[in-house]
């Protein structure tokens, strides 16, 4: 790397602080069944860190449908609150409108809230959980974080700020992820094709 007079870029890593309180396991609905047979049906959601030089570390919440694997939603913040991952859910279902729906997540704080929970109920979506440290309970929120990360966020030596952030995150999801990335799991199509296609189904039905 020297004699080609290349440089690594070294980013600096989010430290994660382990909570003393016992996490108490709930009911895991999905259970690593992430087939549908339509939209809204299944979705997952979770929080990824993003740092940047004046704002510090930035948070985004998304929900993935897991029928299309399309960004239905999200939301970038200053912090890791109950509010930001409540703004997340309601533009969903603001949106979508969604029936008889799981909805799948981790056991961080935010989505074991009783403010998140009693929103749930008050909308008739149906809360899994994945198990304690199992990341693969959550596997295509955690494909999606690793391609955002491999595609839009390591390739940026430094982020400046948070609008820095939401404007690249806007373009990456919008124009980029849900429109042209093409998912071997959805037949080579890309996530708002085969949102269409449906559409278009359930319409001619």
């Amino acid at each position: 790397m020297h004699e080609l007079g290349l440089y690594s870029i070294i980013r600096k890593k989010y430290t994660w602080h382990p909570k003393q309180q016992k996490i108490e396991e709930r009911e895991n609905i999905i259970d690593r069944d992430f087939s549908t047979k339509t939209i809204n049906q299944k979705w997952a959601t979770d929080i990824t860190y993003i740092h940047t030089l004046r704002d510090g570390w930035l948070y985004l919440s998304s929900i993935l449908d897991l029928h299309t694997k399309k960004i239905i939603s999200w939301d970038l913040g200053l912090n890791m609150t109950n509010e930001l991952v409540l703004k997340t859910i309601n533009r969903a279902v603001d949106k979508y409108k969604p029936s008889n729906l799981i909805i799948h997540t981790d056991l961080g704080s935010q989505y074991t809230s009783d403010d998140y929970n009693q929103r749930l109920t008050e909308l008739h979506i149906r809360h899994s959980y994945s198990r304690k440290g199992c990341p693969y309970d959550n596997a295509p929120m955690e494909s999606f974080h690793a391609s955002l990360k491999k595609e839009c966020v390591y390739p940026v030596p430094v982020f400046e700020d948070y609008e820095t952030v939401a404007a690249v995150l806007f373009e990456y999801v919008h124009a980029f992820y849900n429109r042209k990335r093409i998912h071997s799991s959805l037949g080579y199509q890309t996530p708002l094709q085969v949102e269409i296609a449906t559409l278009t189904s359930q319409m001619a039905a």
